[in-house]
């Protein structure tokens, strides 16, 4: 990868930078205050941004609340935030040279071409999202402008179904596939041959590593036409927990070490290439 490539992109996300909204802040499903770092009122060309989502109509498990309105937090996307957000992004700040901002920003695809301005798009627990029309359209142009979306923590063979339905509609001509090992986004900073399942909190109560029926780690992907990794899933693992937990002493070093390497890696894929 040339460094004048390199250069080019870091210059286009600093350039967004002046676009992007003030940061905001909601109600998390487990933190309601969460100390803000000292920093966070300073502007960084990378922004870790968090999507926003509706929760999947039909309950059919214990993670479902009826009466709470997704755009005012403590729903499905709050899972692990702002603490796993912030984890992250302590840590590319330590291992690239990546000009991070302290502090995460909800994305609300309601919200105009607010997306556009942020190139690397994360969403936890889509297992449980359902996507408006309008959600489907806009995130389907962002993509193929060049965004790319990660995303995580879901589990099993319910949890797939309900992402598929919406992921479906976003790309219904083009297969999720599985990720090769040669891929780039593999090898950016990191090299990730040596994969494993990185589970979520409840391993510290429970020994067990897989939830439901998730027993085998998936690393599956969508291409656009020029080959371009656009969304990565990351099925049947926790790496939001393994960025969360990062700083708990009880939560198995080698997790969080995994899961910051992927983190990392699939950000600095998403701003250069």
């Amino acid at each position: 990868m040339s460094k004048r490539f390199i250069a080019g992109a870091l210059g286009l996300v600093v350039s967004l930078c002046a676009f992007q909204k003030p940061f905001r802040e909601y109600p998390g499903w487990e933190y309601n205050d969460f100390p803000l770092p000292p920093d966070w009122q300073q502007k960084a060309e990378w922004v870790f941004a968090r999507l926003m989502y509706p929760t999947y109509r039909y309950p059919f498990d214990r993670q479902f609340r009826s009466f709470t309105d997704w755009t005012q937090g403590q729903t499905n996307w709050t899972i692990d935030y702002p603490r796993s957000d912030r984890h992250l992004s302590a840590a590319v700040r330590r291992l690239t040279r990546l000009d991070a901002r302290s502090v995460e920003q909800p994305i609300n695809l309601d919200d105009g071409d607010e997306v556009y301005n942020y190139p690397w798009l994360y969403g936890v627990e889509v297992g449980h999202w359902e996507l408006t029309d309008a959600h489907v359209a806009r995130f389907r142009d962002f993509l193929l402008r060049g965004g790319f979306f990660m995303c995580d923590d879901f589990h099993g063979t319910d949890e797939w179904s309900v992402f598929v339905k919406s992921m479906s509609k976003v790309f219904p001509d083009r297969p999720i596939v599985e990720i090769e090992n040669s891929e780039a986004i593999f090898h950016t900073v990191f090299d990730l041959d040596d994969r494993y399942q990185v589970p979520g909190l409840q391993f510290l109560y429970t020994g067990r590593i897989p939830e439901k029926d998730g027993f085998e780690p998936r690393w599956r992907g969508i291409y656009d036409d020029k080959g371009r990794l656009m969304v990565a899933i990351c099925h049947n693992m926790d790496l939001g927990d393994s960025w969360e937990h990062a700083d708990n002493p009880q939560y198995p070093e080698k997790y969080s070490a995994l899961g910051i390497r992927i983190g990392v890696n699939y950000i600095m894929y998403a701003i250069t290439h």
